[in-house]
């Protein structure tokens, strides 16, 4: 996949290739989004040319001080990351600006979406453009005058709600690890590397791997979890806890994702792993000792071991 930066006004010369494009800010990229992108698919097929992305960096919301987004369900180069494997041919990254954020609903398509050669358009139900988000959807069609089409993707509901980045964000801080996977279509990932730690998960027989996130993901709510990870090619399966580590009383109280992988005894410091958030076990908690938080840890492992085997987790691929 060809990725593309791009900034208002449109600079470059070089020709482009004719595309059908969806457009959105896609954080998640949730069976919502996969939907439009899908869509896309299907009109760049029919027409025998490109499926193209637009997506926008930093947040609209954040540009315009609506909101701070410090954290991402999916952080630019996992976004990209997730576009490819839906099979899209090139994505345009849009800085959003307030430049860009000044354009109007009609500067938008004739500026941006008419020099990009777009042929097909497909967006989300709720899809909204132009200064102060005046245009909607259905104004697409209509701005087009013919020159392309443009098609609204309907909401994907789940149990009577509707798909949202809104509603993976709250799952997330619930812990409800199986609705985010339901919303995805995959589990919840980030990736990040080992880095060194203090050591004390091999104190206590259960060596573990302290996670430094490589982008600034949206993080789970503190607590244990079954986990699924990716590493060199292979897969393991194991724990991971979330938060500051009550038990230890550090000085300093540091927020940490670290994991145990099952039957895995080998120095992991500097690998990227990709973990898969399965199950919530159970909250973070203070223990009277260090032998009542080994005994619980003994527990979790034997619960997450019968919760991959129960679930069909054991030797399956990540999503």
């Amino acid at each position: 996949m060809e990725t593309i930066h791009l900034r208002f006004p449109l600079q470059s010369n070089e020709p482009v290739p004719p595309v059908a494009l969806a457009i959105g800010y896609f954080d998640g990229v949730h069976l919502g989004h996969q939907a439009v992108i899908r869509q896309a698919r299907r009109m760049a097929k029919e027409r025998g040319i490109q499926t193209a992305v637009m997506t926008f960096h930093p947040h609209p919301r954040e540009v315009l001080g609506l909101v701070k987004m410090s954290r991402y369900l999916t952080p630019l180069p996992e976004k990209l990351e997730q576009f490819a494997q839906l099979g899209v041919d090139r994505t345009y990254v849009m800085r959003f600006d307030r430049d860009f954020a000044g354009l109007s609903k009609e500067s938008f398509v004739e500026d941006v979406l008419i020099p990009l050669r777009v042929q097909a358009v497909a967006v989300g139900f709720n899809f909204r453009f132009g200064h102060r988000a005046q245009g909607c959807a259905q104004d697409l069609g209509v701005l087009a005058k013919d020159r392309f089409v443009a098609e609204v993707v309907m909401p994907v509901v789940d149990e009577g709600v509707t798909v949202s980045s809104t509603r993976l964000r709250r799952a997330l801080d619930d812990g409800e690890m199986e609705l985010a996977h339901r919303i995805l279509g995959r589990p919840y990932t980030l990736k990040g590397t080992v880095v060194q730690g203090d050591r004390r998960g091999r104190t206590i027989g259960f060596p573990t791997a302290n996670v430094q996130p490589e982008g600034p993901y949206l993080i789970p709510k503190n607590g244990v979890y079954v986990v699924q990870v990716r590493r060199n090619g292979r897969i393991d399966t194991g724990v991971m806890n979330i938060g500051t580590r009550p038990t230890f009383d550090d000085p300093v109280p540091r927020h940490t994702l670290e994991v145990h992988l099952f039957d895995v005894n080998e120095d992991l410091y500097g690998q990227t792993l990709e973990v898969a958030f399965l199950h919530f076990l159970r909250e973070e908690k203070r223990f009277d000792s260090v032998d009542a938080l080994v005994k619980q840890i003994q527990a979790d492992v034997e619960q997450a071991r019968n919760w991959l085997t129960t679930h069909g987790w054991i030797g399956q691929q990540m999503g």
